[in-house]
């Protein structure tokens, strides 16, 4: 990221914000799944090599820097994530993607830029931070874990406080969201396997239709958020396929439908997962058919510990004025993140920053028309370094 035969601390910050938007949008043409994030990683641990940043490789394709290791304050981490997802882009940008399938679809390619940016300042302000300051390069985020593999190979160790951030477009551009309590909620998945009893369809009575009976399952799951639960209790169970391999004239023995959920507080996953169960059951053998459910929990609600969300509540207001805060954003969000890891292990917040600006950057998360917004990259790494207590550069 540095300028050529130029140190950190010669490069103005203008230019580092530059060199920053073109990064983001190389990373942006090279997107890999989570856990192959190979070039990605390299590129990474080139630039932390470039600044002469401590680093070493972390979960596979995860890095772990340190800066100011011997500073006698406050051990923070800074987190940034690192892989694409599945999606074929569709944002017809110069810099779409060169991988046919994959895309950076959630932004963590511009997660990844603005630590590298706010790791540029740091590197030429060392000499200047009150404690150490860890960047954590995490790897599969998308339904990977990967906090959690950074965390089982040591990546917290000597952390005191954690801090992350999430692009978000639904939030418009110039506000955030940094409640104390959860932020985002969280998830889970389940399948549903139907036997019945196969033969032609010309004779039903002869059957037992499990295909009949995954159309009802489907229908009857919807009464667990609108009849299950008290009406101020934010939940999602959405059935996103269902596979019956039948013919035109067969009615198969056996059919499967699943999906997630989605839940703002980890306690009421199970409480979902066993009306989910429940009704599986109840209506497949209304039909003559037998359910077996199968439930997966993925990633706990992301809650914020109250004394870092205000530190970084108030960095944010620090960069984005007064009324950054004022969001009409239900929270906690029913997506999910894996920082609840971190935050389960040290105290720590974890912020939405809108990214909404009526100028391309309102597509949804995952969608594939989303792109980062390139404005934000300034704004977030310094709200990362203002809570690294690190110098500011200039706006």
């Amino acid at each position: 990221m540095t300028l050529a035969g130029q140190p950190p601390m010669s490069v103005p910050w203008a230019e580092m914000v530059d060199d920053a938007t073109r990064l983001r949008r190389e990373l942006h043409r090279r997107p890999e799944l989570r856990f192959e994030e190979e070039a990605t990683a390299a590129r990474v641990r080139g630039i932390l090599t470039e600044l002469g940043i401590d680093h070493r490789p972390c979960a596979g394709t995860g890095t772990v820097a340190t800066l100011a290791g011997d500073a006698p304050g406050r051990h923070v981490a800074l987190r940034a994530d690192l892989d694409a997802m599945p999606i074929e882009e569709l944002t017809g940008a110069a810099w779409s993607s060169e991988h046919p399938g994959l895309m950076h679809a959630c932004g963590h390619d511009g997660h990844t830029t603005t630590l590298l940016l706010a790791a540029q300042w740091l590197a030429a302000h060392t000499d200047a931070l009150p404690g150490p300051v860890t960047l954590l390069f995490q790897p599969g985020e998308e339904g990977g874990h990967g906090a959690k593999a950074m965390i089982d190979d040591h990546a917290l160790e000597g952390v005191e406080a954690v801090f992350g951030w999430h692009n978000w477009p639904a939030i418009p551009f110039g506000h955030a969201a940094c409640p104390d309590g959860a932020v985002m909620s969280a998830n889970g998945t389940f399948r549903v396997e139907l036997t019945g009893a196969g033969g032609h369809a010309s004779q039903p009575e002869a059957t037992r239709d499990p295909v009949l009976a995954a159309a009802a399952v489907v229908v009857a799951l919807q009464q667990v958020v609108s009849r299950r639960l008290a009406p101020h209790r934010a939940a999602v169970v959405a059935v996103t396929w269902i596979d019956a391999q039948g013919a035109d004239t067969v009615t198969p023995e056996t059919a499967a439908l699943g999906g997630s959920i989605r839940v703002p507080d980890t306690a009421a996953r199970d409480e979902v997962f066993d009306l989910i169960t429940a009704i599986a059951a109840d209506t497949a053998a209304a039909h003559g058919v037998h359910a077996t459910t199968t439930t997966t929990r993925r990633y706990d609600a992301t809650v914020n510990h109250p004394g870092p969300a205000a530190e970084l509540r108030a960095a944010l207001t620090g960069e984005l004025g007064p009324d950054a805060g004022a969001v009409a954003l239900p929270l906690p969000v029913l997506a999910s993140e894996d920082f609840s890891y971190y935050l389960a292990e040290v105290p720590g917040a974890f912020a939405l920053i809108g990214a909404g600006d009526g100028a391309g950057h309102d597509e949804p998360c995952h969608s594939p028309r989303y792109d980062f917004n390139d404005r934000l990259l300034p704004i977030a790494a310094r709200t990362l370094l203002r809570v690294a207590g690190a110098p500011l550069p200039p706006r």
